[in-house]
């Protein structure tokens, strides 16, 4: 049941990638990210009610705060970064450098939670890494923007502190349950966001938010919330080594929103890139 969730995930995260990029056109990205926090702290806390969990928060462990807190601060680090990112960056360049962290969450499984790699988790490695260098190739129409280069560092942020998140969150859920956790995570992430909003002094940039960005913010972050609740009761029942490489397949329901959406088109090079990342996941799902 558990990959059925972790699916669940992977579509849902897929969903959220165009509709934030279509919400942060005009919109800066920092003040897009704390809007649409809002957003899915109020879907975790309807779940909340509605699985009756709420009253377990008496009962978390002070080991299993520090780590959702943790989590939670990550998680925050990685939006910021990653929405920064896809503010400037085409989603076909900045998704596969996301997408990259299943890489980082492989050796942090195993030298954290002691989930083993195998010599075909080794090969799936070499595939994912091979297809996200082929995806993110320069091309022509980048010369123009090079004053705007620096969306790579935040892609690749990004996929850093979403490794850190998923071990750290592992770690946290482990005897919590997943609805209540989430929300716990997403109350940490609202109070970082917003303070950056503050603290950048970009509160005014409220008030210019379009009505048109403002829905696809909002759409962005319950699609952010779907994907959420469904990854982390996968990472509570699954293995983080699976679930994650299993969510990372939202980049093909990406790239096919971005192409009928953007018409971001992909070169030859970079549909073997998203082949060879496809094929380095799937592989990775087979037990050996």
């Amino acid at each position: 049941m558990w990959i059925l969730f972790a699916i669940g995930s992977a579509l849902f995260a897929g969903a959220t990638s165009v509709l934030a990029k279509c919400g942060i056109k005009k919109t800066d990205s920092t003040v897009a990210t704390a809007v649409r926090t809002v957003v899915v702290l109020a879907m975790s806390f309807v779940m909340v009610l509605i699985v009756g969990s709420l009253g377990g928060i008496r009962d978390i462990s002070a080991k299993a705060w520090v780590f959702l807190i943790l989590s939670g601060i990550a998680t925050g680090a990685s939006w910021l970064c990653y929405f920064r990112a896809l503010q400037f960056g085409d989603i076909n360049k900045v998704v596969p450098i996301d997408k990259s962290s299943t890489i980082l969450t492989l050796l942090l499984a195993f030298i954290v939670l002691g989930e083993p790699i195998t010599w075909l988790k080794s090969v799936c490695v070499v595939l994912i890494a091979a297809g996200t260098y082929m995806m993110i190739e320069r091309k022509k129409n980048d010369e123009k923007k090079e004053t705007r280069r620096s969306w790579i560092v935040y892609a690749v942020l990004s996929a850093v502190f979403a490794a850190l998140t998923s071990i750290l969150g592992k770690i946290g859920i482990s005897g919590v349950e997943s609805n209540l956790g989430t929300m716990i995570r997403t109350a940490v992430v609202l109070i970082m966001s917003w303070l950056m909003v503050f603290v950048t002094g970009k509160t005014s940039s409220l008030r210019g938010i379009s009505g048109k960005e403002l829905g696809f913010i909002c759409l962005s972050g319950v699609a952010t919330g779907g994907s959420w609740l469904c990854y982390y009761k996968a990472l509570r029942d699954g293995l983080a080594s699976v679930v994650v490489p299993i969510d990372k397949l939202s980049i093909l329901v990406t790239i096919a929103f971005s192409y009928f959406v953007f018409r971001e088109k992909l070169s030859r090079k970079a549909l073997i890139g998203l082949v060879l990342i496809v094929a380095g996941t799937l592989l990775m799902l087979v037990k050996v």
